[in-house]
């Protein structure tokens, strides 16, 4: 028995007893209602992949800048955060506290300016009347301008108090999705304490180690897609840059790709593979669809000239774009396979049993 035939007699009976279920629950279908592509050689891109994890372009922590207790929290994990909303509260009473005394020092101080003004200028009076000496002149001096200094120390306390009050509220320096919080409700933060993760889903990329030996190939404008397997997508790179430092430990050198903007169903953390072009080679394609998977076996339905049914497994290499994949073994290029496996395996069952 050749290869084929061996082929032909295993993958029978073991794909035979689900046709059996599907002629009777489905209608019949002829190998003449059969839609079929043509195998054929075509010239695709030669690449070279390797993997990468998705990351955010702007990504952030923010932290506390100023202690105390948190009072509220308005945003969660997966939640959209606009620029400048409030995503999280400190109590502000300590703050609004030391502000008040701020500002009663500001009070205290400007008293003591106008004060030592005007007795300055009463000083400024008496020396040209003759009724001072210099020495008490240049004292009035003095205490003016330590007056207006412990004034102008005072308006800095101030400012410096109601920044530290602004610092109770947290806002967003821009918008994006919250990745992590850190802290709960009533939990007590000190200065620096990480309270919120969050990053852009609108900017992302991916970046990759490439070994020195595959630059030349790449090239310095290295063309880049970015395949998706748990979504089953293939995105081209909106940029690529190839990082002018290479790693003596590694001998690879970084390179940044740039996913579109806003892609949808694409997050940080995603595994991926970066296929960079390295050339063009002729290749044997068959289409996605028209393959079948069960198990360890692939196969597919191929049409004779009579209009016959065969299940005929073949080897299959990498794909070419996202609806093609390139076959190593098992088909000839001329010959026509069945697009729709499922209407082939019940042709092929009613062939069989004719």
């Amino acid at each position: 028995m050749d290869y084929r035939a061996a082929i032909k007699h295993d993958a029978l009976w073991w794909i035979l007893p689900g046709i059996v279920f599907w002629l009777v629950a489905l209608p019949v279908f002829s190998a003449e209602t059969l839609a079929v592509a043509v195998v054929q050689y075509r010239e695709v891109e030669q690449t070279w992949s390797t993997e990468g994890v998705v990351e955010a372009t702007r990504q952030s922590t923010v932290s506390a800048q100023i202690a105390g207790r948190v009072k509220e929290i308005n945003f969660d994990v997966g939640d959209s955060v606009k620029k400048g909303q409030v995503i999280l509260r400190i109590d502000e009473r300590e703050a609004a506290q030391a502000l008040a005394g701020s500002q009663a020092q500001v009070m205290q101080a400007q008293a003591a300016m106008h004060n030592a003004q005007a007795n300055y200028e009463r000083a400024r009076q008496l020396l040209a009347q003759g009724f001072i000496s210099q020495a008490a002149m240049d004292k009035a001096e003095a205490d003016y301008k330590v007056a207006q200094a412990q004034a102008a120390v005072s308006q800095a306390g101030e400012s410096q108090a109601a920044l530290a009050q602004g610092y109770t509220a947290v806002v967003a320096p821009y918008g994006g999705v919250v990745a992590a919080r850190l802290v709960q409700v009533g939990e007590m933060v000190t200065v620096g304490k990480p309270l919120m993760t969050g990053f852009d889903p609108a900017q992302l990329r991916v970046m990759v180690s490439v070994p020195q030996y595959k630059l030349a190939d790449i090239g310095a404008q290295p063309d880049v897609a970015i395949e998706i397997p748990s979504i089953k997508r293939r995105v081209q790179a909106a940029a690529v840059t190839v990082q002018p430092v290479a790693d003596a430990r590694t001998h690879t050198t970084q390179v940044r790709i740039d996913l579109p903007a806003k892609e949808a169903g694409v997050y940080p953390g995603m595994y991926v593979r970066a296929q960079f072009v390295v050339g063009k080679a002729k290749k044997l394609l068959v289409p996605v669809s028209a393959v079948l998977r069960r198990s360890e076996v692939i196969a597919v339905y191929v049409m004779d000239d009579k209009g016959g049914v065969t299940l005929r497994q073949i080897r299959l290499g990498e794909t070419a774009g996202q609806d093609e994949i390139e076959v190593l073994a098992g088909l000839n290029a001329g010959e026509q396979v069945a697009l729709d496996p499922i209407k082939a395996g019940m042709a092929l069952a009613q062939q069989v049993k004719k």
